[in-house]
C-alpha cells in the first residue's frame, strides 16, 4: 500500500463537523452491540428477514419515514431537513456470504456455512448510527438524506432491484449526491481511502463447454479430444488479454475451473472452462467479451471441436465521481484527521453493485480500514476469508465520515 504525506483539509475547523467524532464514540455501544447482533445471525441473498427486522428496530423511534422493499429484503430511512433542499444517499449493504466462520470470536456466527465475511455487518451498523447522528442533528440540515440498507450484494444485484423498485424516488428531489463505505482488513484501522474516477472493476464470470468425441485414450486418433483443445485455449486467452487490450487498460482474465473426464482411460466426450474477467473501462470489458468466444471457438475448430459460451451479466465498473471523491477525503481529514486519509493510488479488481447507483448519481465509495490490533495489514486475514476480523474501534470513523457527508452537502 502506498502511504502519502497528511493533507490538510480545506475544511478544517468547520463547525458542522466539530463534535461529530466523539458523537459517533458516544454511540459506540449501540454500533457493535448491532454489528455483533448481525454477526451472529447472518443471512444470505435478497430476503433477509432477520436482518431487515433488526434494522427496522435500531431505527424505531428515530424521526424517520421507513419504506421495505417490495420483491427484495431492503430497508430504506427518509430523513427530512428542518429546511429544503437537495437530497443525499448513504448505503450500507446487509448480506453474508456462503463461508464456514473460523475467527474464534466470542460472538462468531451461529449459522452454519454462513459468515459475515466481508463486513457487511459493520456496514449496517455504521449507518444506522450516522442516521441517529443526523436525526439528532436535523435542524442542521436543508435538504434530505436517504438511508440505503440493501441485501443481495454478494453476486444478487441488490442495488439493481433496489433502483428498480424506486429507490432514487423516495425523496420529494432526486438523488444528488450519495457515498458508500466498505471496510477491509487490509488497511490500518480508522483510515479511509477512496480515489477520484475507476475503484472497483466490473465482473464477468463466463462458462466455455468443448465438445468432441469420445474414446479409448490409447487411441486418440479415433477420438477427438476436446481437453487437449481446452488446454490450447487457457494459454490462448491470456493472449487476447496483451495483444488485444491496451497496457494501460488493467484487465484480469482467470480460468479458474477445468473440469472434463472421468478415469484414466478414457477420452471425454466434453470438457468445460469456467473463469472470470474484471477490467477497469466498459470498452476493455466489451473487447473481452467479443473475443473470448470468438477466439475459442476457432481453437475449438482447428482442433475438431465444437463450442458454446455462457456468461453472467455481471457488476459494471465502480466509478467514482472526481468532485465527490476528493470532497470526501477533505471531509473525512476534517472530520477524522488528516493522519486518518490515505489516498488510493491504484483501483481494486473486485466488483460492486455499488456501481448501478454511481451510473446514476454522482457519488463515491471509499474504504475504511479496520485491521486488528498487533496485526500487521499486509498479513491480516482479507475480506471473504473464513478468519477474517474487523477492529471495532474504526466504527465511529465510518458513522462519522457518513453524517459528515450528509451534513457538508446538505449545508
Amino acid at each position: 500500500m502506498t502511504n502519502q504525506a497528511p493533507t490538510a483539509s480545506p475544511l478544517a475547523g468547520d463547525p458542522r463537523f466539530s463534535g461529530l467524532l466523539d458523537a459517533a464514540h458516544a454511540l459506540q455501544p449501540k454500533t457493535v452491540a448491532l454489528r455483533r447482533q448481525l454477526h451472529q445471525h447472518p443471512e444470505q441473498g435478497l430476503e433477509l428477514p432477520l436482518t431487515q427486522a433488526a434494522v427496522l428496530s435500531a431505527l424505531e423511534g428515530l424521526d424517520l419515514r421507513v419504506h421495505t422493499g417490495q420483491k427484495v429484503g431492503s430497508v430504506i430511512g427518509v430523513l427530512e431537513g428542518a429546511r429544503p433542499g437537495p437530497t443525499v444517499l448513504l448505503r450500507g449493504d446487509m448480506d453474508a456470504l456462503p463461508l464456514q466462520e473460523d475467527t474464534g470470536l466470542a460472538f462468531a456466527s451461529q449459522t452454519e456455512g454462513t459468515m459475515h465475511a466481508c463486513g457487511h455487518d459493520t456496514h449496517v451498523a455504521m449507518l444506522a448510527s450516522a442516521a441517529r447522528l443526523l436525526a439528532e442533528r436535523r435542524d442542521q440540515l436543508a435538504g434530505t438524506v436517504v438511508f440505503m440498507f440493501q441485501p443481495g450484494e454478494e453476486g444478487h444485484y441488490g442495488a439493481k432491484f433496489m433502483l428498480d423498485e424506486g429507490l432514487l424516488d423516495v425523496a420529494d428531489r432526486p438523488v444528488d449526491k450519495a457515498l458508500a463505505l466498505h471496510i477491509t482488513s487490509k488497511e490500518t484501522s480508522g483510515v479511509l481511502r477512496s480515489r477520484p474516477g475507476p475503484i472497483m472493476a466490473s465482473a464477468n464470470s463466463f462458462t466455455i463447454r468443448i465438445t468432441g468425441k469420445g474414446g479409448h485414450a490409447s487411441n486418440p486418433s479415433d477420438a477427438v479430444d476436446p481437453v487437449v483443445a481446452a488446454a490450447a485455449m487457457v494459454g490462448a486467452l491470456q493472449t487476447v488479454v496483451t495483444r488485444r487490450i491496451s497496457v494501460f487498460e488493467p484487465t484480469v482474465l482467470t480460468i479458474a475451473r477445468i473440469s472434463a473426464g472421468t478415469t484414466s482411460n478414457i477420452i471425454p466426450e466434453t470438457a468445460e472452462l469456467e473463469g472470470t474477467l474484471r477490467t477497469l473501462s466498459e470498452a476493455s470489458r466489451a473487447t473481452m467479451l467479443a473475443e473470448i468466444p470468438r477466439v475459442c471457438a476457432q481453437i475449438a475448430a482447428a482442433h475438431g471441436c465444437t463450442t458454446t459460451f455462457e456468461v453472467d451479466a455481471g457488476y459494471p465498473v465502480t466509478v467514482n465521481d472526481d468532485e465527490v471523491a476528493d470532497r470526501v477525503h477533505d471531509i473525512a481529514r476534517a472530520t477524522l484527521g488528516s493522519m486518518h486519509v490515505n489516498p488510493m493510488t491504484n483501483p481494486l479488481m473486485g466488483a460492486e453493485d455499488w456501481s448501478y447507483v454511481l451510473q446514476r448519481v454522482p457519488g463515491a465509495m471509499a474504504f475504511l480500514g479496520a485491521c486488528p490490533p498487533g496485526v500487521d495489514p499486509d498479513e491480516a486475514a482479507p475480506n471473504h476469508s473464513n478468519r477474517v476480523h474487523f477492529d471495532e474501534s474504526a466504527l465511529p470513523h465510518g458513522v462519522s465520515t457518513y453524517a459528515a457527508f450528509a451534513l457538508d452537502m446538505l449545508r
